[in-house]
């Protein structure tokens, strides 16, 4: 096989890709602006992302690239940096469903690059005051797209899921498995 190399340094998306007997090569975490683009949509910014993403890590073989969006309609929640952005997202996440758009980008060896996406909505119940206030200690949330991690607390409040389970942690591995298999 050809080399890989992921350009993320998430363990979940490590987790993932060995859970389908996918080693990367090498780690090298891309650094970009995520700032979403005046009127785009979050599923256009979670296939750019995940492109710019495998674009700018520079390294020779497969770059494997992903990024994962939270979105009520078209708002799209922050990687939750604080404990006042996880609670605004709880709140907004709380009795609602939600969409969650993974994108990934595989760069060829000839430096050509393919995308995919998958949607997965998500249903969490109506979450109580101290149901927040407990989350929001466990610090589960930091750095969490939707300040929220869904394999983890969090699964607890989940009332429906359609779509990929996988994509909601950081990885579709379906998607992955046959983006990679194309590229090799």
């Amino acid at each position: 096989m050809t080399r890989l190399v992921l350009a993320s340094a998430s363990p979940r998306r490590l987790a993932l890709l060995a859970q389908i007997g996918v080693t990367p090569d090498e780690v090298i975490a891309a650094d970009i602006d995520e700032t979403p683009l005046k009127g785009e949509t979050p599923r256009l910014l979670a296939l750019r992302l995940a492109r710019e993403k495998a674009l700018t890590v520079k390294a020779d073989g497969i770059v494997l690239a992903a990024d994962t969006v939270v979105a009520v309609g078209r708002r799209i929640l922050p990687k939750a940096e604080t404990e006042a952005e996880a609670r605004a997202c709880l709140k907004l996440l709380s009795g609602r469903t939600h969409r969650v758009y993974t994108a990934v980008a595989v760069k060829a060896a000839d430096g050509s690059v393919r995308t995919r996406l998958a949607e997965t909505r998500v249903s969490f119940k109506v979450l109580s005051y101290a149901e927040v206030e407990r989350y929001i200690a466990s610090e589960e949330w930091r750095g969490k797209a939707g300040g929220y991690a869904i394999q983890g607390l969090a699964a607890r409040y989940v009332t429906n899921l359609i779509g990929s389970y996988s994509s909601v942690i950081g990885l579709p591995l379906y998607e992955t498995a046959n983006l990679i298999e194309g590229a090799s």
